[in-house]
């Protein structure tokens, strides 16, 4: 009975910081419009203006939010690793994002119609 009683405190608890730290979609698509996105990933986040860059509707929030985070680093300077990458376009708007809104336009590119996610 203790051991159910904890796992489902557990649970309640885990539950409350999860939804105080959602991510809010309105202010995802307000990064995205600040930061003009989409003058390279296109108004949908699906046509870029050029083919080499990324489809980012329906990509994969938790993706998105290791990728600028990546692209934070490598504009600090940090050192080459699987967990920087260099690109000065990128890391200039990168680094302009605080953790919230990495999370906010995370969400909300990953709630966009786009070819990257399996719907059910």
């Amino acid at each position: 009975m203790k051991l159910t009683t904890l796992a489902l405190g557990s649970a309640l608890l885990l539950g409350a910081v999860a939804t105080s730290q959602a991510a809010d979609l309105a202010a995802g698509k307000a990064v995205w419009e600040k930061l003009n996105c989409a003058s390279c990933h296109g108004a949908d986040a699906v046509k870029s203006i050029d083919p080499s860059y990324p489809i980012l509707a329906g990509q994969h929030a938790d993706f998105l939010v290791h990728a600028l985070r990546s692209y934070q680093r490598g504009a600090s300077g940090a050192p080459a690793s699987a967990n920087v990458r260099k690109n000065a376009i990128m890391g200039a708007f990168a680094k302009q994002l605080s953790k919230q809104d990495i999370e906010n336009v995370s969400a909300w590119l990953a709630a966009q119609p786009g070819p990257l996610a399996v719907r059910r």
